[in-house]
C-alpha cells in the first residue's frame, strides 16, 4: 500500500511544491481521483521525509504575503520513491459510500433510491465532462495521461453499467416496499 510518504515524494518528483500545494493536488489535481491525503497526514509526512534526508526545505519569499515552506526532493527521495514504485501494487479497494448505500437499496423508498442513483449519474457525467476537456488542454506526464484514461473509461463505464441497470434495484426497492 502506498502510504503518505510516498504520495508526498511523487508530488515533489514533479516539482517543488508547499504543503498547501500538495494538499491541492489530492483535493482537485490528477491524484485526487485515487489517492486521498488530508493536512493531519502531509505535515508529519514531510517532517519525516526532511528528518530522513529525502527531502529539503526551501524558505520561500512570499513578495509581501507571509513566507511559505517549499518542500524538493533530494537524490535518496527519489530513490526511495523508485523503491516504493517498482513494488508490486497491493489489490485494489474500491471505498465507496455509494456501494455501500446501493448494496441496501432494496431497504430504500424506491423514489429516494432512484434519485440518489440518478444524480451520481450527473455526477459521473459532469466529472467525465470535465475531465475530457481538461484533458485534451492540460500538459500531463504519460503516465498522468495514461491514469487519467483508465479513469475516464472506469467513470464511462460506471455511468453506464448506473443507466442501464437502475430499474433492476429501483424495481427491487418497490417490491420491498410493498412487502412491509
Amino acid at each position: 500500500m502506498i502510504d503518505v510518504k510516498t504520495l508526498c515524494l511523487g508530488v515533489l518528483s514533479r516539482g517543488d511544491a508547499s504543503g498547501y500545494e500538495i494538499r491541492k493536488e489530492f483535493e482537485e489535481g490528477p491524484l485526487s481521483h485515487f489517492s486521498d491525503a488530508g493536512f493531519g497526514s502531509i505535515y508529519p509526512s514531510l517532517k519525516r521525509l526532511l528528518d530522513d534526508g529525502q527531502i529539503t526545505m526551501l524558505p520561500h519569499n512570499g513578495d509581501g504575503r507571509p513566507d511559505k515552506k517549499l518542500y524538493r526532493i533530494t537524490p535518496s527521495g527519489r530513490h526511495a520513491l523508485y523503491q516504493a514504485l517498482i513494488k508490486p501494487p497491493s489489490a485494489d479497494k474500491l471505498r465507496s459510500d455509494l456501494m455501500f448505500i446501493l448494496s441496501f437499496g432494496h431497504l430504500l423508498p424506491p423514489r429516494h433510491l432512484d434519485r440518489i442513483i440518478g444524480d451520481r449519474i450527473s455526477d459521473y457525467r459532469h466529472l467525465i465532462a470535465t475531465l475530457e476537456v481538461e484533458g485534451s488542454t492540460a500538459h500531463r506526464t504519460p503516465g498522468e495521461r495514461f491514469v487519467e484514461g483508465m479513469g475516464l473509461a472506469l467513470y464511462r463505464a460506471v455511468a453506464t453499467y448506473l443507466e442501464e441497470h437502475r430499474h433492476e434495484l429501483v424495481a427491487a426497492a418497490l417490491m420491498e416496499s410493498q412487502v412491509a
